[in-house]
């Protein structure tokens, strides 16, 4: 292949280097050497090449066979996929049948279960109502019991209290006869108490009376006295200033 470029490379030299023809695009090469260097390209090309060119010739004849060869493909996979879907789809068929017999024995299982837990349920809760009932009879007959107890002492109570009640009574009676006397008495002593204080008050007056009358005395020779001796000073004449 190396031969191949190097004879391509001398053959643009060629072409490059070559005398052109005047008014034109030509040029004049030499006709023996650009012949020798086409036959050493010739020469260099590998055999593969002319192989390719086979390839290309019988193209179409491959893309055919390719075409038909897919074409096959595509009808047995088309054929398997249908042979796969029909089988899955006894399979599933297959499998819902079976997945019904299984829900319909789980269901008639579970119907015999739930009638049983039902008929356990209902003695379970015979049996509480039962007990339930028996427990309120007897806490009826405690209760009757206890209330009759209860009414018992109630009553036992409040005849003790209505008897304490009547000697309570008696005592207040007999506490207020007492008092009355009491109230006599105080009204006595208050009466004498009255009298005493009119008495001392009277006494008291005549005191007061009499010392106030001694002192209008004295005040009124004092009077008399001071009157002479004012006289006497406006005469200028000696008085005696004794009463």
């Amino acid at each position: 292949m190396y031969r191949v470029f190097e004879a391509l490379d001398e053959l643009v030299t060629i072409v490059e280097e070559a005398r052109g023809l005047p008014m034109t695009a030509s040029c004049v090469v030499p006709r023996g050497d650009v012949l020798e260097l086409l036959d050493d390209v010739r020469d260099a090309l590998p055999g593969e090449m002319d192989d390719a060119q086979d390839v290309l010739d019988h193209r179409d004849e491959m893309v055919n066979e390719a075409k038909a060869t897919a074409e096959k493909s595509i009808a047995d996979a088309e054929a398997e996929a249908s042979r796969l879907v029909h089988s899955a789809r006894a399979e599933a068929q297959a499998t819902v049948s079976g997945a019904q017999a299984e829900a319909d024995r789980l269901v008639d299982e579970a119907s015999a279960r739930a009638e049983a837990i039902l008929a356990r349920a209902q003695a379970d809760a015979d049996r509480t109502v039962q007990n339930g009932q028996d427990q309120h009879d007897a806490l009826v007959s405690r209760g009757h019991g206890e209330a009759e107890r209860l009414v018992a002492a109630g009553r036992a109570t409040y005849e003790r209290a209505i008897a304490d009640g009547r000697s309570e009574q008696a005592r207040l009676v007999s506490q207020s006869e007492v008092v009355q006397a009491a109230h006599v008495e105080s009204a006595k002593i208050l009466d004498a108490a009255h009298g005493d204080v009119d008495r001392m008050r009277a006494d008291c007056d005549s005191y007061v009376d009499a010392k106030l009358a001694g002192l209008e005395e004295t005040l009124t020779k004092t009077l008399r006295t001071v009157g002479r001796g004012r006289t006497s000073l406006r005469s200028g004449a000696v008085a005696d200033y004794r009463d």
